[in-house]
């Protein structure tokens, strides 16, 4: 049913998602410690107007919020809903991977060090919040088997 905990526990995931998409998740301050670069998940300002592009970081969260909307509505199919869930948690596994890769090319390229952002723990909360999520399923998952064992 829609109505379940585990919908909430994905809305929150999606919001969450978007929100993380569009923040800063980081500046990279500059050998003379004047210069300042906003690392967002579209890319990094550079000065004089340049932009490093790192697209890669926007899709990933955005895919992993559209798997997380969809996976609302997948409550007919919870086994598919879990795989969803599951899946959803390994891009955003990916989504570490790849940002640290960025982070160390940029920071190597722009000769600068690097100043955590507060969004870049946004997907980590998705994580533990798409577990629950996962665990709420099952157990209805396993409450149905448990059910039908019984009209048998």
């Amino acid at each position: 049913m829609i109505q379940r905990i585990q919908s909430v526990y994905l809305l929150v995931v999606t919001i969450l998602l978007f929100v993380a998409a569009f923040m800063p998740v980081g500046h990279f301050i500059g050998a003379d410690g004047v210069s300042s670069y906003v690392f967002k998940p579209l890319g990094v300002s550079l000065a004089g107007g340049e932009y490093q592009s790192t697209w890669g970081l926007f899709g990933i969260l955005l895919l992993s919020a559209i798997i997380a909307f969809c996976t609302i509505f997948l409550f007919r199919n919870r086994m598919l809903q879990i795989r969803m869930t599951i899946f959803g948690s390994i891009l955003l596994i990916g989504y570490y991977v790849a940002f640290f890769v960025f982070m160390f090319m940029l920071k190597d390229s722009l000769n600068a060090t690097y100043q955590i952002g507060w969004a870049l723990c946004l997907p980590v909360v998705c994580i533990i919040l798409n577990y629950l999520a996962f665990r709420a399923i099952y157990r209805d998952e396993v409450m149905v088997k448990a059910a039908d064992r019984l009209r048998r």
